[in-house]
């Protein structure tokens, strides 16, 4: 191949892949989308609405969104139709019926029963709702489930739509429904905003603009930017995990982490504009952010202060001491537990030490600074030896001022431990398990050097 050839065909299959990877960023990837549609066939779905009947205009545009949904390849179709099977009055509120499950391929089918129902009865809202629950396929997290109910009319019967449809997305069985009310006479949106994401068709020539909306907001997702905010205003914090949380069912949809993109920005993600989340940002401690709601169509930048700086405590002869535990506090919580030598990044601000040696050493209010390290020595320990003549009790104390702190009882049954002591006076006390008289006890006094080794014999 010639080398201008193999430029071209190097540049093409570079705009190929990036073409593939918007594609997969604004499109719900791989997720399956389940959409349910709930209809309408009450009996005053048979009135007129500007030229045609209700109806007609209804199953007309359903059948073009179903025409172009039907084409994608990650959703699938159901239709429910209430208020078809029986007349009123009287009236009948479990007149709902599944009429299209959901299959592979079905779409024809979902035009066709459209295509001959004949609207005869109530309108049982909450209870169809409610059977839709049971309609969706079993529960898998990387599927979507929507329902998109297109009615003229509210709940006819004693039901209470707004609570079933906040329990099923509670439940995390549906994400908020999606609402069409056509050729309504009044202002219904009261009664079905509390239900889902609520549209209202004022003229027959908006409904198919209505419909083409409703499907971006189904299947695209929306761009959105998380700036982790420096000290200096700037955000430049990154390298953080990230959860995001269905704020209504709990359920976790989203976790990555924070990164910058090659122009050193924060990096784009792509969110199902569907859902309002709770954002955790795992710093050290966490950040919590609650009800975020994505703006479709424009990118959406949300700002998290998250100064941060490092501590590291340092420590010479480690291998003296066997899994050191420093416990990282803030507000007498602990928030982490840190290894010696180890550079660990924590939000700005002060923070109170307790390191497991023995004895403990707690260092109160340390400083943690913006992109700067504390470092916090502790001193080099030594070792003590302890040989006891024969099984018993046995305390070690150290001495502080004019008072004696205890710190560890050896086994009674073991008669030697080496034990890793910081530099001070130490007082031990043992008894004889055979020996019935406190006056038999021994102590003995030592102090420990630092990088030094003794034995200690009772």
């Amino acid at each position: 191949m010639k080398p201008y050839l193999k430029l071209f065909a190097t540049i093409l299959l570079c705009i190929l892949i990036s073409d593939s990877i918007f594609a997969q960023n604004s499109k719900l990837g791989k997720e399956k989308t389940h959409i349910l549609f709930i209809f309408d066939a009450s009996q005053s779905m048979n009135g007129y609405w500007q030229k045609s009947k209700k109806i007609d205009i209804a199953r007309k545009f359903l059948i073009q969104m179903i025409d172009s949904l039907e084409k994608e390849n990650n959703v699938d179709m159901a239709l429910r139709v209430y208020g078809h099977q029986s007349v009123v009055p009287p009236q009948d509120c479990n007149d709902t019926k599944l009429e299209v499950p959901f299959q592979i391929n079905n779409a024809g089918k979902i035009r066709q029963t459209l295509r001959f129902l004949i609207p005869k009865g109530t309108t049982p809202i909450a209870h169809s709702l409610e059977m839709a629950a049971n309609d969706f396929p079993a529960y898998n997290p990387t599927s979507r489930n929507i329902i998109i109910l297109i009615t003229d009319g509210v709940e006819a019967c004693d039901g209470d739509p707004c609570k079933v449809s906040l329990e099923l997305q509670k439940a995390g069985v549906i994400l908020k429904p999606f609402i069409i009310g056509i050729g309504l006479d009044v202002n219904f949106k009261q009664s079905f905003e509390c239900i889902g994401n609520y549209l209202e068709v004022d003229k027959e020539e908006k409904f198919g603009g209505t419909l083409e909306y409703v499907i971006s907001q189904v299947l695209n997702k929306t761009s959105a930017q998380i700036n982790l905010i420096d000290a200096n205003g700037s955000p430049t914090e990154t390298d953080v995990p990230m959860t995001f949380y269905n704020a209504i069912s709990g359920k976790v949809r989203y976790q990555f982490i924070h990164t910058m993109n090659v122009k050193g920005n924060p990096d784009t993600l792509y969110l199902d504009p569907l859902l309002t989340y709770n954002l955790t940002v795992h710093t050290k401690p966490e950040i919590h952010k609650n009800n975020i709601k994505i703006e479709t169509g424009k990118h959406n930048t949300f700002g998290i202060d998250a100064a941060q700086g490092m501590l590291q405590i340092v420590s010479e002869r480690t291998t003296l001491y066997k899994n050191l535990n420093i416990l990282i506090k803030k507000n007498r919580e602990i928030i982490n537990i840190q290894m010696p030598n180890n550079k660990v990044k924590y939000l700005t601000g002060q923070y109170d030490l307790e390191i497991l040696t023995l004895p403990r050493i707690t260092i109160p209010n340390v400083e943690i600074s913006q992109s700067k390290t504390t470092v916090i020595q502790i001193p080099q320990p030594g070792l003590a030896t302890i040989f006891k003549p024969t099984v018993g009790p046995c305390s070690i104390f150290v001495q502080r001022n004019n008072k004696l702190v205890w710190i560890y009882d050896i086994d009674e049954k073991k008669l030697r431990q080496t034990l890793t002591l910081q530099p001070g006076t130490y007082h031990i006390i043992f008894r004889n398990k055979n020996a019935y008289l406190s006056q038999s006890s021994r102590k003995k006094s030592f102090i420990i050097t630092s990088g030094k080794s003794i034995p200690i014999h009772l």
